[in-house]
């Protein structure tokens, strides 16, 4: 086990994670262990599943944590379960597909949709046999809108606060009428540590020195940052009050001209929200040194896209890796240990790193 990481409570005497935390093949694997593992991850939207009757495989994480998964839908429930054969650990489904039940294509042990154990044959002699063991395990499963996320048990945390507090901001949007919009989509392939990439996000601070386009569509002395359980929000105002939310009367930000409402979720997910729609990013740690971040779109108003806040997000992309790669390379430093925040701009990486010491530590 790696030596205890120490984040202060009080963001005006914390010192950041060392530079060590970043390099450590030895950390990087109880990253994976003691908070992925216990982490809710985005699967998609309900549109996988759309029709009864249809399944559909997939990883909880890709890289990091593999688990093998399996959506299904009934009558009219969307199910989460083990996609591994409770009798001899063989892939059940390898492929979209629609069905009746699911059929193990190695000695056809059958399970209903719902993951109940039903028929195996040449069993007859075993005894005390079907037990509970023998369904598929049951993975725990929330949607905030047509979005589905799924843990891997109840050793995960509580993911209603952190529905309930993007509900109270964005809850006023249709959801359900976001659509992917999948020529949008893109995979970046990062050269850093992804909780690096995470405390890059996690401030506006940067926006002014990096981010010149944005920085222009942006009042930076209105930014601020609103802390929750897991989850935490930076909300960007319009420096000229253009493209902005049409926010209802009943709105706790009504009145205030808002571009945009990022929100992050530990440990690795946002969603950026516009008034075109939702740009969702998903990062995916490979290595210590290689990150995967997949952006995904859903677009809500067409005519709205590539307009304020939410223009030119590749452009801002490859700006924000820039700075993440020269950050990770400074970790190699044999002088540079660790650092200190701004109490005012830098509130949303304390809270991460202190989520990350917390998990790592218990």
């Amino acid at each position: 086990m790696s030596k205890a990481f120490y984040i202060h409570p009080d963001i005006a005497q914390a010192e950041t994670l060392p530079s060590s935390f970043y390099r450590s093949q030895t950390v990087f694997e109880e990253l994976i262990e003691k908070v992925f593992a216990k982490s809710w991850q985005f699967i998609g939207d309900k549109s996988q599943v759309e029709m009864p009757g249809q399944v559909k495989p997939l990883p909880f994480l890709e890289f990091g944590l593999e688990e093998p998964l399996l959506l299904t839908k009934d009558q009219g429930t969307i199910h989460c379960l083990s996609n591994v054969c409770t009798h001899r650990g063989n892939i059940l489904c390898h492929d979209p597909c629609k069905t009746k039940q699911l059929i193990c294509g190695y000695h056809a042990r059958r399970f209903n949709l719902q993951g109940e154990f039903q028929y195996m044959p040449e069993f007859k002699d075993t005894k005390d046999f079907p037990r509970k063991e023998d369904n598929l395990t049951r993975f725990p499963l929330k949607n905030l809108g047509p979005w589905l996320f799924a843990s891997l048990g109840e050793d995960a945390f509580d993911f209603e606060p952190v529905l309930e507090a993007m509900n109270r901001k964005i809850g006023f949007l249709p959801l359900d009428e976001f659509k992917e919009d999948k020529s949008r989509n893109k995979d970046y392939l990062v050269n850093a540590h992804w909780a690096l990439y995470c405390d890059n996000y996690l401030e506006g601070f940067h926006i002014p020195f990096v981010h010149e386009g944005l920085n222009a569509v942006l009042d930076y002395r209105k930014y601020e940052t609103i802390l929750y359980s897991h989850c935490n929000l930076q909300v960007g105002h319009s420096s000229g009050g253009e493209h902005i939310f049409d926010l209802p009367k009943d709105h706790e930000d009504y009145g205030q001209q808002i571009s945009a409402y990022y929100f992050w979720v530990f440990p690795n997910m946002m969603f950026n929200f516009y008034p075109w729609g939702c740009s969702i990013n998903v990062v995916k740690p490979i290595s210590p040194n290689r990150t995967k971040v997949s952006f995904i779109s859903y677009v809500y108003d067409e005519s709205k896209l590539d307009t304020g806040a939410g223009a030119a997000l590749d452009k801002v992309e490859r700006e924000d890796e820039f700075v993440v790669e020269g950050v990770f390379k400074g970790m190699a430093s044999r002088v540079y240990k660790t650092g200190r925040f701004s109490p005012k701009m830098e509130k949303g990486v304390h809270h991460f790193q202190s989520l990350l010491a917390e998990f790592l530590n218990r």
